[in-house]
């Protein structure tokens, strides 16, 4: 069995991404999906996925980068080892874009994932009631995940019902985090994926540095004690429902 790092920023950097790949396998992470941003950055994450067997890319654009729209985006979803659309969603914490250009970016994104039939990586953050209203509106993409939960188990029961899958990152080692914990036991083992969302949010015990993929295996174990199972069977679920929902097929 092995791991599965469903949501990372790895560095454009071959030096730097090889041996953050490398750390990862010598911890039993061999499957990371590197993600897109921006249409610059999501042409980064392509490049940097072509270098590695396990490493694959989503291509996006950020709700904090919307007003830069999503131009060429179109141009970059055939590519050798593109997966999904994303991260794409709201941010209402920072509004670093407009919330009008952010629903209409999201919306869009939504509409390409649907026509292309592809999976949806989702970034929300204090936007939960128009993150499910945009949704509702444009139709939920058959594959979507809700990257780096933090809601609880109202927000989890909400995306379940729309068929979503919750990624779970640090945040659930984070003690101030009980509801994440909580949406976490709701939520079955073969509707959730694990993330590390490298380099932010480390999760206990390494909290203020720069993360890893190396360190998913830390929110697995988490996982595995909130919900009372073994560590291998989250290790076997995650690992499996990452490779069906972006339609990679185990190697």
């Amino acid at each position: 069995m092995a791991w599965a790092d469903n949501h990372c920023h790895l560095p454009n950097i071959p030096e730097q991404a090889r041996s953050l790949v490398e750390e990862a396998e010598s911890s039993h992470v061999k499957l990371l999906i590197n993600i897109g941003t921006t249409v610059s950055d999501s042409r980064d994450a392509i490049s940097v996925a072509s270098q590695h067997e396990n490493v694959w890319a989503t291509v996006g654009v950020h709700p904090h980068e919307a007003s830069g729209g999503i131009d060429g985006l179109c141009d970059l979803l055939g590519q050798p080892k593109v997966v999904a659309i994303g991260e794409t969603g709201l941010d209402y914490h920072y509004d670093y874009s407009p919330r009008g250009v952010q629903r209409d970016v999201f919306a869009a994104q939504i509409d390409l994932a649907n026509r292309q039939n592809l999976a949806m990586v989702v970034h929300t953050r204090s936007a939960w009631d128009d993150t499910f209203m945009v949704l509702d509106q444009e139709g939920i993409p058959e594959r979507t995940v809700m990257h780096c939960f933090t809601g609880g188990p109202d927000e989890a029961r909400e995306c379940l019902d729309r068929g979503a899958l919750l990624s779970f990152s640090g945040i659930i080692t984070f003690p101030k985090a009980p509801e994440v914990r909580e949406a976490a036991a709701l939520c079955p083992l073969n509707r959730m994926m694990v993330e590390t969302d490298s380099p932010f949010l480390a999760p206990v015990p390494h909290r203020g540095k720069p993360n890893k993929p190396a360190w998913v295996t830390l929110v697995g174990s988490k996982i595995a004690e909130v919900k009372d199972v073994a560590v291998s069977v989250v290790e076997q679920n995650t690992w499996d429902t990452t490779h069906q929902f972006y339609g990679i097929h185990p190697f």
